[in-house]
């Protein structure tokens, strides 16, 4: 999200926009020295901007959130303290088997009580926003926009050499958690004919708190050959070209900017189809979709790519360059504040 930050940040300046920023920690790098923002020093980022909101009687036109929590208490107090307009963005992937019963019921209180004090829902994919209603009640359906994350383009790397039809090369970029499903893909190698795992190559860009455990299970399957851990990256945008398709075995998602930067970079995607992974990768055409948590059909798909049975041979540049870039995605936010 930090170039579409960069991106609106310097839109809102060009256009005498003044924006505070609320972070829970001070941002420097990057663009970052441009932003007026305010560090939040407590544990709570909202408390922290009611807090200052009172103290300094502080005046908004619009308070947009990201990457927090919908139809809470916290926009029915802004909406007291301001009367200003609330944009709430929605990122946040659901679970694979959906909410326990006991958390629908809450959520739809929640909507009840909170949903009236935000004037705008906004979905990263269709996905999110039909989640949205799902969750907090049909009602908010007139209030839901979808908006879709973008990624900087002229940033990442194309691939111009042509795929290789025979063993091609694998990339994973996630973060390291239980949900992202690399178990899945790492038991999916295990189960193909040896012949195939012998010259297989699977590079893993990315950190997180289920690092150890993936180790164990490369270990355990004798796959060390096949997978490497490289950790996370700075320069990914001009790793992509060096492989073949990215492979993403997850359970849960929202709208992933690892695909449309993959696809950027003319890499076709190995996918499931949670969250709003239909929404950009198509079957068979910029990439191949197969059930969460099933792994012998990624076993299956693997083995038929690997072979050459099964191929992607158009670039996959041009729908991002299309539909999916930062500043389209920086031009639709911006249209939010009309």
């Amino acid at each position: 999200m930090d170039y579409f930050f960069w991106a609106f940040n310097r839109s809102c300046q060009d256009n005498n926009i003044r924006v505070d920023w609320f972070f829970p920690n001070t941002a420097t790098h990057g663009q970052y020295n441009e932003f007026h923002i305010i560090e939040s020093n407590s544990s709570s980022l909202q408390a922290h901007f009611i807090k200052h909101v009172k103290t300094t009687q502080t005046t908004y036109t619009h308070v947009i959130t990201h990457f927090v929590e919908l139809c809470t208490s916290f926009h029915a107090e802004v909406k007291q303290l301001l009367r200003t307009k609330v944009i709430a963005v929605d990122h946040n992937p659901r679970p694979l088997g959906g909410y326990t019963l006991v958390k629908q019921l809450k959520k739809r209180i929640k909507g009840y009580l909170y949903a009236k004090h935000i004037d705008q829902f906004i979905g990263v994919s269709d996905y999110t926003s039909d989640a949205i209603i799902k969750d907090f009640g049909s009602f908010l359906k007139p209030k839901i926009k979808t908006v879709y994350n973008g990624v900087l383009i002229q940033d990442i790397v194309p691939k111009v050499s042509e795929r290789a039809m025979l063993n091609p090369k694998f990339i994973v970029v996630s973060h390291l958690r239980f949900s992202k499903g690399i178990q899945d893909l790492i038991v999916a190698v295990s189960n193909l004919p040896q012949h195939l795992i012998k010259d297989l190559k699977i590079d893993v860009f990315g950190d997180g708190p289920y690092e150890k455990e993936l180790l164990h299970l490369v270990s355990e399957y004798k796959l060390n050959t096949v997978f490497t851990f490289k950790g996370s990256s700075a320069t990914l945008n001009t790793n992509y070209q060096h492989y073949d398709y990215l492979l993403q075995p997850t359970h849960m998602e929202c709208f992933s900017l690892s695909v449309l930067e993959s696809l950027a970079a003319n890499i076709p995607v190995i996918t499931t189809p949670v969250g709003g992974n239909e929404e950009v990768v198509t079957h068979e055409k910029n990439g191949f979709i197969f059930k969460a948590k099933d792994i012998f059909a990624l076993t299956a798909l693997l083995q038929s790519i690997i072979t050459g049975e099964k191929q992607i041979k158009i670039n996959t540049r041009k729908l991002i360059e299309d539909q999916f870039s930062i500043e389209l995605m920086v031009k639709n936010h911006f249209n939010l504040l009309n």
